[in-house]
């Protein structure tokens, strides 16, 4: 079956997971410009989603968001948060834990990807034109500021994930990513 909205997504993941894997070949010392290359690809990717994707949904969908779309926004939310303060080892590892629950809601069968695939069926070809043309998301310098890293914890558990608990886990991110 073809799905291209479905494919754009779904290799758009894979293109900033091995940005980050290669980020994080040796994760004691993680490789900043390649994670900034990262910080940028995530962030552009979801407002591919939130801009693009899920609006035309939306309004495919009589002006209702679909159900997903609520859980998906707050992992979004956790996610940009965790982006915005320096890499660790542990940040890293619940970022990745995040990640892959959430591709995941979107990749699965049934999953939010094949829910927009098929509410804007009629608008594919106008839908990946507006995506190729979305533009990169400037970031801002990564903050050590400990208040900006208590945010992104508390973004993290409305999200409904709890960091400490996920920073403890025996979980490989690399194991992830590359799964």
């Amino acid at each position: 079956m073809n799905k291209p909205i479905y494919n754009f997504f779904t290799d758009d993941h894979r293109r900033v997971e091995h940005l980050l894997l290669e980020a994080i070949s040796d994760i004691d010392n993680i490789n900043l410009d390649l994670y900034q290359q990262f910080r940028v690809g995530l962030l552009t990717h979801i407002k591919m989603e939130e801009k693009v994707l899920f609006l035309a949904a939306q309004e495919a969908n009589d002006g209702k968001p679909l159900p997903i779309a609520a859980q998906l926004r707050l992992e979004h939310g956790a996610i940009t948060t965790l982006l915005s303060v320096p890499p660790t080892p542990a940040l890293i590892k619940v970022l990745v834990y995040i990640l892959y629950k959430h591709d995941i809601r979107e990749e699965e069968p049934d999953g939010m990807y094949d829910a927009c695939e098929a509410l804007t069926a009629d608008q594919t070809e106008d839908l990946m034109e507006q995506l190729r043309n979305v533009s990169d998301v400037p970031t801002r310098p990564l903050n050590p500021l400990p208040m900006v890293f208590e945010t992104a914890i508390r973004t993290v558990q409305r999200a409904g994930y709890d960091y400490d608990e996920i920073a403890q886990m025996d979980v490989d991110p690399k194991v992830l990513l590359a799964s």
